[in-house]
């Protein structure tokens, strides 16, 4: 049996999952779970990357109390980054990617470069908070100028790590930055937008080993054998591979305080359709493409129940899902990926104000308001799924949700209803499945194309939902 720890960063909270895989099996567990709290400094919302730190280095100590282990990979949200100085010294908290710091830049981006010409080039969803769009932003900034080099958030943790500076190619091809048919950076791009394209670090194939740990982190940890692979490091890479799908004609929800939806292909499709479809094509594990589109996700619920306990109700997740599930369906339909959903705040009062806008109901109660979002997320899935199945030329047979989305069982059968498919939901774990996966390939504890990493994960219990007329 080999084992490989799986540092899985989330938008609000970090873990680390220990895997102890054999030639057939492969079984995951929770060893340190710690919170990823943003925070405001003089009006800029920035991540606390030292306290995950302190959080991952908590979760090796637990990990490696059980005894060695083979590996360790990190996976992270995308797009955000940070920057160093000469001697590798962090210059900075990296600035949050809902800060409005974006706020018009793609506007100004679109002056100087036509957002056809930059989506022919990278394939990527034009997202305000697009890093290509962060770096515009931040060109003047005295950090950019003082800065050596720029890590995407996954390849910082490496880099402490095992002290290799990298990029890991599924996360850098959200940045807006990566030539997605060449899979290299676009300087060309970088040098019409004005940017530092010396910034940028090699580029590295998911599963490749970048080094042990540092003696210093070894030290510290307790964990003296540990290789640190480079995974699929955007969370919805290592998320796709963890689906359990058994060929490719299925379609995938990558659920959580964002969804991420879509198909697995072979190659990009950068079409004009494609790109008024606002789909991205990022890249994925053995040379695939994920074909994709961003919705808001559970972020709507996450902020709404935030609301509703700062201002002094107690809510319980379960019964409200179950007063949701006794609403009217699809009476307070609204896109829930409108752009003033994308910020903190007060949640409630602008999904009312949409609905008011539009001319539908307004959701008074939390169950209304719940029942609201998942309608509508479920519609947004059915949208994006027959999108990435015409713009693909993929038979969607069947739609895998994974992620904490999959916990929420009213979630997964309004899908099922919405698409008129079968649902399949799970693994919750889906994206630390991916990583520890992909670790032990790359270490020869296991075999096979990705499709025989899938079939380790049949053993592990799903629930089908079945669409209802």
């Amino acid at each position: 049996m080999s084992r490989f720890a799986a540092v899985d960063l989330g938008a609000s909270s970090g873990r680390v999952m220990l895997g102890d895989i054999t030639i057939d099996k492969v079984a995951l567990r929770e060893v340190h779970r710690f919170p990823n709290r943003p925070i405001v400094v003089h009006g800029t919302l920035q991540w606390d990357v030292l306290a995950l730190w302190a959080g991952v280095l908590d979760g090796l100590r637990d990990a490696g109390a059980d005894g060695p282990i083979d590996g360790i990979g990190v996976d992270s949200w995308a797009i955000d980054y940070a920057l160093l100085d000469s001697d590798g010294r962090l210059l900075g908290n990296p600035i949050h990617y809902r800060d409005r710091r974006t706020d018009g830049i793609a506007e100004q981006v679109g002056n100087v470069m036509s957002m056809e010409k930059l989506y022919a080039r990278t394939g990527v969803q034009i997202l305000p908070f697009n890093t290509v769009f962060q770096l515009v932003a931040a060109r003047e900034s005295a950090a950019m100028h003082a800065a050596a080099q720029l890590l995407l958030i996954p390849d910082l943790f490496n880099y402490w790590l095992s002290a290799y500076a990298g990029a890991e190619l599924t996360n850098a091809s959200t940045t807006g930055l990566l030539d997605v048919r060449t899979r290299a950076w676009s300087t060309d791009l970088c040098t019409t937008l004005d940017l530092r394209a010396d910034l940028l670090p090699q580029l590295v194939e998911p599963g490749t080993p970048l080094g042990t740990l540092t003696p210093k982190v070894a030290a510290d940890t307790g964990v003296r054998r540990g290789m640190v692979f480079a995974v699929g490091s955007h969370d919805t890479a290592s998320a796709v591979l963890g689906v359990p799908a058994r060929n490719d004609r299925f379609a995938y929800i990558s659920c959580g305080t964002w969804s991420l939806v879509g198909v697995e292909v072979d190659a990009p499709v950068i079409s004009e359709d494609a790109r008024m479809a606002n789909f991205s094509n990022e890249l994925g594990v053995d040379g695939t493409v994920r074909f994709l589109r961003n919705v808001m996700g559970l972020w709507l619920l996450q902020e709404s129940i935030r609301t509703w306990e700062h201002d002094g109700e107690r809510i319980r997740l379960d019964r409200l899902l179950a007063e949701a599930e006794q609403v009217p369906p699809r009476r307070f339909l609204i896109d829930p990926d409108r752009p003033e959903f994308l910020p903190p705040g007060d949640m409630p009062s602008r999904i009312r104000a949409e609905c008011l806008r539009i001319g539908r109901p307004e959701p008074q109660t939390p169950a209304e308001i719940t029942r609201c979002i998942l309608d509508s997320l479920a519609d947004a899935y059915r949208r994006a799924i027959a999108e990435a199945a015409r713009l693909s030329g993929i038979d969607v047979e069947v739609v895998h949700l994974v992620g904490g989305g999959a916990n929420n069982a009213l979630l997964c059968q309004l899908t099922a209803d919405a698409c008129g498919l079968p649902v399949i939901a799970g693994p919750v774990e889906a994206t630390a499945y991916g990583n520890v996966l992909l670790q032990a390939r790359a270490a020869g504890a296991v075999t096979g194309d990705r499709y025989r990493l899938r079939e380790l994960l049949h053993p592990i219990d799903t629930t089908t939902y079945g669409a209802r007329q």
